[in-house]
């Protein structure tokens, strides 16, 4: 019998441009393609609700379309350290093929590279979903940026990225092994069902990502610029949930980008756009130099914020859109029903937690994790201490998003905040929780203590 390929899938969703499972069809022989569901080893964060519900159908979708290539989708549940050695065995794998991680859970799959290796199997991993690894974009001394605008230019200056892989037309699994049933894993709400809104907005799955990504490419992007901060237009690609699952990589991005988006306005529009991507990759760097990011602040000094204890009310209102502030509270409920929220919106609505109601970044951090179905390892933290103040390359303490002006600035008819918040006129909207202007100052002078303190210690 040819050796078999075991190909373990994480953030990699996909059959297109994924090298670890084109490395194995190159190799000759079956292939078996694997799913582990591990919330137990060490370093893994376990994922939230919405990112569970998108999980399940996502990997449904994924098992469909190995199907349609004559194999299959295994799914196990465990730790890492145990299960995949004991898939190698039961299937007769002479070879183990991954896509890299770049958090903590690097740690695991160096582990297992080493413990693999010594029981006589090979073992590859591959660069397959960031447009430049960590380690390749340095500055002059070999030192990673902490500021984004070199970075880019930096990453530019690497070239073009790689054309993506295709999908195989076939893949040839051997006899298929125990698996797990999705729904054993539960990923789905059992008792009260919220997942309507996600149905209604998403349809999870590398076919759906692919058709989204031509679409904003062909007939949206060249309104990208003009239109992305107004959270009332559908202007953004919304692709990024189809990033973090790996239904699509950067590189089937980069390349459908530049290849269609060929006009004078698709051009420069697309520029802007890629640099949002690379904006992943920063921090994805950031976070492989800090692994902790979601629980430790990326400067020290704020380690001494003098963050309020939260009003169990007021951040249950700031939760469900009930502020008073009709901005927040729309970006709010846009988040609770479709699982995302607009960019711009999300710095607002992360500066007024912040900022106006003082609270600590990390709760809220928290809370857009368990609602996101984007919740990304690397984006999520990062983009909460850039509004914070206390991450990389971040926005000023006192650069205040201003909720009344963001909204006359972005959405001056009210478009999206009508949608969002139909009571907006009328008795029933409550007055707001604090004042802009008064919790404007107390922030700004708690910045300026632990400023005062920061320069005294460093005297």
């Amino acid at each position: 019998m040819s050796d078999v390929s075991l190909v373990w899938l994480r953030d990699d969703l996909r059959l297109t441009d994924n090298p670890a499972l084109h490395a194995a069809i190159e190799r000759g022989g079956p292939v078996v393609v694997a799913y582990l569901h591990d919330e137990e080893s060490d370093g893994v964060r376990a994922i939230g609700g919405a990112a569970r519900w998108w999980l399940h159908h996502s990997l449904t979708a994924l098992a469909a379309d190995l199907e349609k290539r004559g194999s299959y989708l295994v799914l196990r549940r465990g730790a890492a350290a145990s299960e995949i050695p004991r898939l190698a065995k039961e299937t007769g794998a002479t070879a183990v093929l991954w896509n890299r991680r770049y958090g903590a859970t690097r740690e695991i799959d160096a582990a297992l590279k080493t413990s693999l290796r010594d029981d006589g199997l090979e073992v590859q991993s591959f660069h397959a979903n960031l447009l430049n690894e960590p380690w390749t974009v340095t500055t002059a001394d070999g030192r990673p940026f902490r500021v984004f605008t070199p970075f880019y230019k930096a990453c530019l200056a690497k070239g073009e990225p790689r054309h993506p892989f295709d999908a195989p037309k076939t893949v040839d699994g051997p006899t298929a092994p125990d698996s797990d049933a999705l729904a054993d894993w539960q990923l789905l709400p059992t008792g009260f069902d919220w997942t309507a809104g996600l149905h209604e907005t998403w349809e999870p799955g590398e076919a759906a990502a692919i058709r989204q990504l031509e679409e904003f490419a062909e007939n949206d992007i060249e309104d990208y610029s003009a239109h992305r901060d107004e959270p009332g237009v559908d202007a953004t690609s919304r692709l990024s949930p189809r990033l973090r699952w790996g239904e699509l990589s950067p590189f089937q991005i980069w390349d459908t980008v530049t290849r269609v988006a060929t006009s004078p306005a698709g051009r420069k529009n697309g520029s802007s756009f890629l640099r949002e991507v690379v904006w992943r990759d920063f921090n994805y760097n950031i976070l492989f130099h800090q692994t902790d990011l979601a629980t430790k602040n990326f400067r020290p000094e704020f380690d001494e914020f003098p963050w309020e204890e939260p009003d169990p009310e007021q951040l249950t209102a700031w939760q469900t859109g009930h502020t008073g502030i009709p901005l927040v509270d729309a970006g709010m409920r846009e988040l609770w029903h479709t699982g995302v929220m607009h960019n711009r919106i999300r710095m607002v609505t992360a500066s007024f937690l912040i900022k106006n109601m003082l609270i600590d970044w990390r709760i809220g951090e928290q809370w857009f994790w368990d609602c996101l179905v984007d919740a990304d390892e690397a984006n999520n933290p990062a983009n909460w201490q850039w509004v914070a103040g206390s991450g990389a390359d971040a926005a000023p303490y006192f650069r205040i998003f201003n909720p009344v002006l963001q909204a006359d600035k972005f959405d001056k008819h009210r478009d999206y905040q009508r949608r969002w918040v139909p009571e907006l006129d009328t008795p029933e909207y409550p007055e707001p929780i604090v004042d802009l202007k008064a919790s404007r100052r107390e922030a700004l002078d708690a910045y300026e203590a632990v400023k005062r303190e920061a320069d005294r210690r460093r005297q």
